[in-house]
Formats: structure tokens, C-alpha cells, sequence
């Protein structure tokens, strides 16, 4: 189980009130709503590995290079000699080293690589894995990597993780009219304002997914839009057309890495105690995780 943490902190930061708190009137909503999920995660699938999957670089330069636009949006304070800020709520950027101490402490396995997103992170785990693998986000552009033959699906939050979106082959053929590829050049095509993709103009998603179904894959639209003999609208061919500059570089922005570094001896397992009792304990006491801590321990222990 690849866990997409940064999406489920967010979920777990709104969907928590922030009045929960720590002793000292410090939010945890975010730490203790993420433990909850954990907890429920494993109690409902019981994986034989589990992954907390980081932004180690949350907007990467090599696709901020491609695509000047890439979250910029997103950014709190861009510096000429510091690196972009992810504009973050305020009680919430606290919350994520304590988030990481804990998953420390408990033997939960952490990784970030140096230049790349947790989404990149996942590719390349979810592609050397050698059984089934299941990928828990609340971020669609995962879709992507659904592949029924080797047993990879994503398992979206529809409401907290108690009620979760198995999305599998059948489940996007039936909603988007793509298989995993495909669904990387759907929103290519269809574009993304949350991540500053402007997309192809006029061309929404279920344009994308006929464009798709008629022609195959982006390729295929490109090379359809060029010629004069094919059936494309004359409106979609001068869309695409003049949309070639933003074509040509993004599928590399909007697709997954599957091979970056990530280190082989990565300890898997899901823990059946914690790594360091004594630091977790501390860590439970000061940040006051209570409930939330103990169900984790319970499942993990069980």
C-alpha cells in the first residue's frame, strides 16, 4: 500500500475540526486525522507493506521548466535564492514534521527523493513492485498508473478512507472512457487549473475521451489534427493546432515518473511494533494524540 501523504494530510486538515488540539492549544487535527486513516487503512485491507510516499520537492524545476505556469499559483513566496514555498493553511505546515516524527517512531516506512513529488515516488514503487499494489490518494492525475494486469489500483477517498473509490481498468473505462495511459493524456488534453495545466482550450474531458476513443492516444489526436484528410472538427484542429507549444511538453509534466532513485533496501513491512516505543510514547504525550495513536498501535499490533 502506497500512501499519497501530503493528500491525505489535507483531507484529514479540513475534515477534522482544528479545535482538536494538542495540551498545549497547538492544532494536531492534521497528525491525529492522519493516524485515523492509517488506522482504518489497515484494519480494512491489512497490507504486507506500507509506504508513506513525501514531496520531497513538491514543484519540481525540471517540469517548472517545461511548464512555467506549474502550480505557481501555489507558491506563498517565490525568493531569487531560496526555493518556491507551498502556500499551506498556517496551522497546518506545523503539523507535518510532527506527522513524520510519528510515522518515524512507529516504523512506518517514509520516502521522499531529492527533486521529484510523492506522485514520482509512487510511480517507480508502484512499477518495481512484484505483487499487487494499492495506491491510497485523494489526487486523480494517479489514475494513470491503474493497471489490471499487475494488480494496481487506486483506492480515492470518496469520504475520510471508510468510503473509498476502487478504481480499477473498468471503473475508468466507465467514467472517462480511458485505461490507465490513456488518462494521462486525458489530462493532458483536459488540462488542470489546480496544477496551473491550462489544457487544450475547448477541448474538456469528455471531448478528451472521444479525441481519444476515435484516435488512440495523444500521438494519434496530434497526427489527426495535421492532417487534412482526417475527420477531426475543423475547431479541434486549429485548437490542437496552435496548442502544439504546450503539446509537445506536457506529457512529460503530467506523467508519473517511474524510475527515479529510490533506494533498494527501502524496509516495506508493515511494522508489528514500533520502531522506538519510548520516543512515540513522548511524542503521544506531548502532542496529545491519545485515541488517535492508540487505534494505530492496536491495528499494527493486532
Amino acid at each position: 500500500m502506497l500512501l499519497d501523504t501530503a493528500s491525505l494530510y489535507f483531507r484529514a486538515y479540513f475534515g477534522v475540526p482544528d479545535s482538536v488540539r494538542a495540551p498545549d492549544g497547538t492544532p494536531v487535527n492534521a497528525v491525529r486525522g492522519l493516524l485515523d486513516f492509517i488506522a482504518r487503512l489497515v484494519q480494512d485491507h491489512r497490507p504486507d507493506a506500507l509506504v508513506a510516499c513525501m514531496d520531497a520537492d513538491w514543484r519540481p524545476e525540471w517540469r517548472v521548466s517545461l511548464i512555467p505556469s506549474y502550480k505557481a499559483h501555489r507558491v506563498a513566496e517565490e525568493t531569487e535564492t531560496g526555493p518556491d514555498e507551498e502556500e499551506v493553511p498556517d496551522t497546518l505546515s506545523p503539523q507535518v514534521p510532527v506527522i513524520e516524527a510519528v510515522l518515524d517512531a512507529l516504523g512506518i516506512a517514509r520516502l521522499g527523493v531529492p527533486g521529484y513529488e510523492a506522485d514520482d515516488v509512487i510511480g517507480t514503487l508502484a512499477t518495481r513492485a512484484h505483487g499487487p499494489v494499492d495506491i491510497v490518494t485523494g489526487d486523480r492525475d494517479l489514475f494513470q498508473l491503474v493497471d489490471d494486469a499487475r494488480g494496481v489500483r487506486v483506492l480515492y477517498p470518496l469520504k475520510g478512507v471508510g468510503s473509498l473509490q476502487v478504481t480499477d481498468e473498468a471503473l475508468l473505462r466507465e467514467k472517462y472512457g480511458v485505461d490507465g495511459p490513456g488518462y494521462a493524456d486525458l489530462a493532458t488534453l483536459r488540462g488542470d487549473p489546480s496544477d496551473g495545466l491550462p489544457g487544450v482550450p475547448g477541448i474538456g474531458e469528455k471531448t478528451a475521451a472521444k479525441l481519444l476513443a476515435a484516435y488512440g492516444d495523444l500521438d494519434g489526436i496530434r497526427a489527426a489534427a495535421a492532417d487534412p484528410a482526417s475527420k477531426i472538427t475543423p475547431a479541434q484542429r486549429r485548437r490542437l493546432v496552435e496548442s502544439a507549444p504546450y503539446l509537445d511538453v506536457a506529457p512529460a509534466v503530467v506523467r508519473v515518473a517511474r524510475d527515479i532513485p529510490v533506494p533498494e533496501d527501502l524496509d516495506e513491512r508493515l511494522p508489528d511494533e514500533p520502531r522506538d516505543g519510548e520516543v512515540l510514547t513522548a511524542l503521544g504525550e506531548r502532542w496529545g494524540l491519545g485515541g488517535s495513536l492508540d487505534r494505530v498501535l492496536h491495528t499494527l499490533t493486532r
